[in-house]
């Protein structure tokens, strides 16, 4: 058996080991807690970080979306430019059938018309011993060839 001055020392340093222990797992929990809202504080720099971060990519992709975008508008209004000019200048003539047929050629001929001298009082008199319908191809097939204004 032990005896009593013992059982006082053994109690008295259990004592003083459990609130030793206590005493760490306060000092602990409090670290814990420090630890835990330091975590927080970078999370939230993180956070705005990431948020500028992804501000700056989609303002990098917008300018480059922005750039293409302008550059073909650019090249469709310089295309635009060309074709009104084209136009302007006589891309009428361009667009028309350069030749007439062989047939229509033939028929002229006989009417006493030379293509290249046509007139239009000479052609409408060509043209008087032809029926209406004929007058009216003749005069179509010259003007898309571009021969008749």
């Amino acid at each position: 058996m032990k005896s009593t001055n013992e059982v006082g020392l053994l109690c008295g340093s259990e004592e003083m080991g459990m609130n030793g222990a206590l005493e760490r797992l306060a000092a602990a929990t409090e670290m814990l807690e420090r630890a835990i809202e330091r975590m927080s504080e970078r999370e939230g720099c993180f956070g705005l970080e990431a948020e500028a971060s992804i501000g700056r990519i989609v303002a990098t992709v917008e300018a480059r979306r922005e750039g293409e975008l302008e550059q073909r508008l650019a090249a469709a209004e310089t295309e635009l430019a060309e074709l009104r000019a084209k136009a302007a200048t006589g891309g009428e003539a361009e667009r028309g059938r350069k030749t007439i047929p062989s047939a229509m050629v033939h028929l002229l001929a006989k009417q006493g018309v030379a293509i290249d001298s046509l007139e239009t009082g000479a052609l409408d008199a060509a043209l008087v011993s032809l029926s209406l319908e004929q007058r009216i191809a003749v005069k179509a097939q010259l003007m898309r060839a571009g021969l008749l204004g």
